[in-house]
């Protein structure tokens, strides 16, 4: 499969699963008194949708970039499963209902807490994942349009 198939398939997930969260943030404010969904249900909507339409992003660049299928199915896979654990702890967090901010400390997961370090070195591996593997696209979309005539 190529990179952009990746990508696309990524954007129908990401887009069925902002849809199906949605569907549970109505029903969270339909059933609440505050007509309110928990705050990490409603981030894990927004998000999902989000990432839909950033996996059509790297869907384009990796298009259009010069490197090779597996150097861009890398980036593509690399940036798209941190998207994912992203909404999954959103979704895990909604479902739990344990906190309002995740990056908070002390941090929790359900009644459980857990070191201060292990979020940071999520939130690192994130931040160079979802940077590191749109970079690489870009500058493989850069190197191909520069030698265009």
């Amino acid at each position: 499969m190529t990179a952009a198939q990746w990508a696309l398939w990524g954007c129908g997930l990401f887009f069925l699963t902002g849809l199906l969260t949605g569907v549970w943030k109505y029903a969270q404010i339909a059933s609440s008194d505050k007509s309110r969904a928990h705050y990490y249900v409603d981030v894990a909507h927004r998000a999902s949708l989000m990432y839909a339409f950033a996996c059509l992003v790297l869907e384009r660049f990796a298009s259009l970039s010069v490197w090779s299928n597996a150097v861009n199915t890398a980036a593509v896979l690399t940036s798209m499963l941190f998207f994912a654990l992203a909404v999954g702890s959103y979704i895990l967090h909604g479902w739990l209902r344990d906190t309002r901010n995740q990056l908070q400390p002390p941090h929790q997961l359900g009644k459980a807490h857990f070191p201060g370090g292990a979020m940071l070195l999520f939130m690192v591996s994130l931040i160079v994942a979802e940077v590191g593997g749109f970079l690489v696209l870009f500058a493989g979309f850069v190197a191909g349009y520069s030698e265009a005539p």
